[in-house]
């Protein structure tokens, strides 16, 4: 149930909708409903959200926001983006709290993944 002021629901572009499922499903394992041709609502992810058609892309250095996922286990989470066609943009690396790698999918968005968990 949706509260007041929670973030709620995150929408994303894509240049390449089928691509973009292909990939979070075989990297994380999320799943999709599609509403037409240009828009897709993901589900599995732990927040809700979708993605839009568009040639815009997603990326820390323009100021965009970072989406981030969690892991347990964060280096066979970085073989699964890797093995799932993503890029590896910053390779695993400390932080006060953990540990993450960013990495772009195939529309070139760039995302995050971190643990809590030690090497």
């Amino acid at each position: 149930m949706s509260t007041k002021g929670n973030i709620d629901y995150v929408e994303m572009p894509c240049r390449d909708i089928e691509a973009t499922k292909a990939f979070f499903t075989k990297a994380f394992g999320w799943s999709f409903v599609d509403y037409g041709p240009d828009y897709t609502a993901l589900s599995g992810a732990g927040l809700d959200g979708g993605f839009f058609r568009s040639n815009l892309v997603m990326n820390t250095n323009n100021g965009s926001a970072l989406v981030v996922v969690y892991s347990k286990d964060l280096d066979a989470c970085l073989s699964a983006v890797d093995n799932a066609g993503g890029s590896i943009v910053k390779p695993i690396f400390a932080f006060p709290g953990g540990r993450r790698f960013h990495f772009s999918d195939p529309s070139g968005n760039e995302y995050a993944v971190w643990s809590d968990q030690e090497v």
